[in-house]
């Protein structure tokens, strides 16, 4: 039977609506038919919650090797050059590509931590994300070779001789070209997370369960100033523009714009801490301010008390420069993906950008894979991905959180969820602590495994450098 007929076809299936998945089937769409699923609404993925900006070598003075330094330094000897130097290049033409779709950018630039420049763009000061979602959104939704889908689950990826030919959703069997993954990442899968409950990795175990790759699983960014009351994320642009970590004491205790591992680290070890955001120009900052005030906070009058959540996940499917995995006709971008750009640290603002960059090298390459065989096998059955319970969320928080050791990781990879199995086997891997990766039996870095961590389907981990 020729299943061609049966299954809605198109040139690129994108899954995930987020900015990566948005910008790669705007990028596809010129010359290919595109159909994009979203499990949520548009103006509701992960990418919407970004406070932080775009950063780019904007300014006289600034360089994309500048950047680059600055993002190899963060990533503490794990990040893929190659990867750092493609994003560091294109960063001023992605956020000029914005501004011309109509993303209304600051006028100044704004400064994090790990950057030695202002070169950061941002919207409404820590709105970024849900404006850049925002006109992406439309111009998806009025694009007419783009078919959007949104509250749509992709349960299973369709696969024939060792190539991905399509996904199965819970409605329906799409047959396409090529598949894109931009799903975004698993910090949910953690106790106290700065995503919504629904950034579980579901792509990457997808991508697993066809074939694909994972790499890097361990490394996950704690973002240090999360208001402990209610997990609400304040951005690392207020402690650029001179908001103050204090102890219970009222005394300053860390560097505000050191590496987000090392100031998470610094809060931990105190139990809490207090952001005085009062030396800040609050009027920068309007949609956070109000947020602050509606949860019964005057930041014009007393410190916030602030401390650490899972926030970004470095690893995820392993692809090269162009977005490619291990999976003919399968690509990933954005967070569910692992070129090695960040390493072992995420530099600030480096995120909506690498959803930028990559999905478009990805969506780009996706368009040369050759036209589908004649004849395809049935699609997969749908099946339910692994539940996320209350109890699995605590135990990534207590044996894989910010500091971690081998008993707790043991019990943890006896799991019965495959992706915090995956998470534990490449933490026992890492014998070291480096980046967002820390453990208290091995507190030191050492250069011996300072590769990644690579798991292929049926096969042992294995240690590689990238170049």
């Amino acid at each position: 039977m020729n299943t061609n007929r049966r299954a809605e076809t198109a040139d690129l299936v994108v899954i995930g609506g987020g900015v990566a998945g948005l910008y790669g089937a705007l990028c596809a769409a010129a010359d290919s038919e595109v159909v994009l699923l979203a499990k949520s609404p548009l103006l509701a993925s992960t990418s919407t919650l970004a406070q932080a900006g775009v950063a780019a070598a904007l300014e006289d003075g600034d360089t994309p090797a500048h950047h680059a330094a600055d993002t190899l330094a963060a990533g503490r000897g794990l990040c893929r050059p190659s990867a750092v130097a493609a994003l560091t290049k294109e960063a001023p033409a992605r956020v000029a590509d914005l501004a011309e779709f109509g993303v209304p950018f600051d006028d100044e630039l704004g400064l994090e931590g790990g950057h030695s420049r202002r070169r950061v763009a941002h919207v409404d000061g820590a709105a970024t994300g849900a404006h850049i979602c925002r006109v992406l959104a439309e111009r998806v939704l009025a694009h007419p070779r783009i078919r959007v889908a949104e509250g749509e689950y992709a349960l299973a990826l369709w696969t024939t001789g060792g190539r991905c030919v399509g996904v199965r959703t819970d409605r329906r069997a799409i047959a396409a070209r090529a598949t894109l993954l931009a799903t975004g990442g698993y910090a949910a899968l953690w106790e106290r997370s700065t995503n919504p409950p629904g950034a579980v990795g579901e792509g990457i175990t997808l991508a697993f369960s066809a074939g694909a790759a994972v790499a890097d699983l361990e490394l996950v960014q704690f973002h240090p100033t999360v208001v402990a009351t209610n997990g609400l994320l304040l951005s690392e642009a207020l402690r650029g523009e001179g908001a103050l970590l204090l102890d219970d004491r009222g005394r300053r205790f860390t560097d505000e714009l050191a590496p987000r591992d090392i100031v998470a680290r610094a809060i931990a070890a105190r139990g809490s801490a207090l952001l005085d955001l009062r030396p800040v120009d609050r009027d920068r900052f309007p949609s956070l301010m109000t947020r602050l005030a509606s949860e019964g906070f005057d930041p014009g009058a007393e410190p916030i008390p602030v401390s650490p959540a899972a926030h970004y996940t470095m690893g995820g499917v392993v692809t090269d420069l162009d977005g490619r995995t291990e999976v003919e006709g399968l690509y990933a971008a954005g967070e569910c993906a692992c070129t090695g750009v960040h390493g072992a640290n995420r530099l600030a603002s480096n995120s909506l950008l690498e959803c930028l960059v990559y999905s478009r090298r990805a969506a780009r390459a996706a368009l040369l894979d050759e036209e589908l065989p004649r004849r395809l096998p049935p699609p997969p059955g749908v099946r339910a991905l692994p539940a996320v319970t209350k109890e699995l969320r605590r135990a990534m928080w207590d044996d894989a959180g910010l500091i971690r050791d081998a008993p707790g990781l043991e019990r943890l990879r006896r799991a019965s969820h495959p992706l915090a199995g995956l998470v534990a086997e490449c933490a026992l891997a890492r014998a070291e602590s480096r980046g967002g990766h820390f453990r208290a039996d091995y507190p030191f870095e050492d250069e011996a495994p300072a590769a990644h961590t690579v798991v292929r389907p049926g096969r042992d981990l294995q240690l590689e450098r990238w170049s």
